[in-house]
């Protein structure tokens, strides 16, 4: 049988990280065994669902680059769909309309609440013939009396539910729109999902949804229920903890492989291996190798495995999205060197994509002012002189090349009976404004002939003020 997964978020809000690492396994899982993912957006929670939301769910999947092969699909595309399968329930009595009001449903439950019952709908409606007059009835599935629902989890393990513990859950509103429970069921049917992959949030629904799938005479899915993500306080990951929109670590500087690899890692592991291409993934990636137990989110560890990434990424690719953070420090990338060049000589002391914007910056456009530490202790009367050899010796070298740049601060030392340092750090501050960057020849081939004596000078006439 062919492998299909999906992916179904509420676009009531952004990717979280919880998400899209359910999304990632369904899309390992797919990719591993030749299979299909889809897409399918659960939009029925029509006050709640905004194309806004579903703009940012679909911006994070091709971000992530967790590619779909079939969809969106939109639930709210399906309601003939799911109206005939309720009228379908209902026909063949596995359905019934239920007339309880408001009032009445609370009276029950402050009653079995009072008797130190479990709050449930006790099937009062089961076998009323007559409508109720003025009541606009809901549709309830007839769950099972008696026997068993056994879920085979390929996470959780074997998962035992009574019937008896299950009431009669609510498949259509009074105004005839489906529920969740209802269309999850009705859509894994149809694009004939077999593996379920998701939050154990999802758990206790399982069961029901097992039960509506077998009235409709259909094969059942296997399940895998994904644990929890938690802050490093133990309570479930939230807004409090920090980021937890996937764009949100984009707009940080994250890599997405970074992302992707450090989810996969939050309740799956392969050895000791700490590192995964995502090829390595899609090949290693097994649903019995997920943990059962809640990870806990460490914002220090994806730190570091993004500035991995960062090493030892594909510079060309690292700079494709160093361009986009550029942009968004108002960059042109064209008026300054190549970002590929860049990524080379930052990526050893950067940390993330936003860092090595900013402290590339120089490289674009002229600082407006010196670090002022920087400059007490390094643009001295005393340096005024040597930049000024400096200049005239740079300006005069006949190829503008690494080897030829350091030979000529290398022989300004030599001369001044200095240490390189002594002369690299003025030199560094001159041209960035600060004493940080990466190695100064380097830096001068990055920068450029002519900005370097510019800024060579700017640097002397701030001496000489």
């Amino acid at each position: 049988m062919s492998k299909r997964t999906r992916f179904a978020p509420s676009p009531t809000g952004y990717l979280h990280i919880g998400g899209a690492r359910t999304a990632l396994f369904s899309w390992l899982y797919a990719r591993k065994h030749g299979g299909t993912f889809i897409l399918r957006i659960e939009d029925t929670d029509l006050e709640r669902s905004t194309v806004e939301s579903v703009n940012a769910i679909l911006e994070g999947m091709t971000w992530l680059g967790l590619e779909y092969d079939e969809g969106p699909f939109y639930q709210t595309h399906r309601f003939d769909r799911y109206k005939e399968v309720i009228q379908q329930l209902l026909n063949e009595g596995h359905a019934y309309p239920c007339y309880c009001t408001k009032e009445e449903l609370d009276e029950l439950r402050a009653e079995q609440m009072a008797n130190k019952e479990k709050p449930r709908y006790d099937g009062r409606c089961r076998h009323r013939s007559e409508p109720r007059e003025g009541v606009q009835p809901v549709i309830r599935f007839r769950n099972p009396d008696d026997g068993e629902v056994v879920i085979d989890d390929r996470v959780k393990g074997r998962v035992v539910i009574m019937n008896s513990e299950l009431d009669d859950l609510i498949i259509a509103r009074s105004d005839g729109s489906p529920t969740y429970n209802l269309s999850v069921v009705v859509d894994d049917l149809d694009m004939q999902v077999s593996h379920v992959i998701r939050g154990d949030d999802h758990l206790n629904n399982t069961p029901r949804q097992m039960n509506i799938l077998k009235a409709l005479g259909a094969k059942l899915p296997i399940y895998a229920h994904v644990p929890m993500i938690l802050g490093a306080d133990g309570a479930r990951l939230s807004k409090r903890h920090g980021a937890v929109s996937v764009m949100q670590y984009r707009d940080e500087g994250y890599l997405p492989e970074a992302v992707l690899n450090y989810l996969v890692r939050l309740s799956w592991s392969h050895g000791d291996q700490e590192i995964f291409s995502v090829d390595e993934m899609i090949q290693l990636f097994e649903i019995d190798d997920i943990n059962h137990s809640a990870s806990t989110f460490n914002p220090d560890k994806l730190l570091w495995l993004n500035h991995q990434y960062l090493m030892h990424s594909d510079p060309t690719h690292v700079a494709h999205h160093l361009r986009w953070h550029l942009g968004r420090l108002d960059i042109d990338p064209t008026t300054g060197p190549d970002p590929v060049e860049v990524v080379k000589a930052q990526r050893e002391r950067n940390k993330t994509l936003v860092d090595m914007a900013r402290s590339s910056l120089f490289f674009y456009r002229d600082f407006e002012a010196y670090d002022e530490k920087a400059a007490q202790k390094n643009l001295t009367a005393a340096s005024a002189s040597l930049l000024q050899d400096l200049h005239e010796r740079l300006s005069a070298l006949p190829d503008w090349e690494k080897e030829a740049i350091h030979a000529a601060i290398e022989t300004t030392a030599q001369e001044r009976e200095v240490k390189m340092g002594a002369v690299a750090q003025p030199l560094r501050v001159a041209v960035s404004g600060n004493t940080v960057s990466p190695p100064i020849d380097i830096t001068l081939v990055l920068l450029g002939r002519e900005k370097t004596r510019q800024r060579i000078e700017r640097a002397i006439s701030w001496i000489c003020k």
